[in-house]
């Protein structure tokens, strides 16, 4: 029997909504990369908190969707 909302809740709205989390983390992370190819250490570090925060919004939606996520360990 075929689930209604697709395999676990994976639907189109699913994947829109995770491929902007995933959007919105590389370009956190880019902006990372920037920080520290520069070695601007005061811009990495609010890069690096902005990072944090967009892997956790994207492992938070899985957890609520019903996937087991790994969180990071806090530094």
């Amino acid at each position: 029997m075929a689930e209604p909302h697709g395999l676990h809740g994976v639907d189109d709205h699913f994947l829109m909504k995770y491929r902007e989390l995933l959007d919105a983390e590389d370009a956190a992370f880019d902006e990372l990369e920037h920080a520290y190819e520069d070695g601007d250490r005061a811009h990495f570090e609010v890069d690096f908190a902005a990072w944090r925060k967009a892997v956790e919004r994207r492992t938070g939606y899985l957890e609520r969707r019903g996937f087991a996520a790994v969180r990071l360990a806090a530094v």
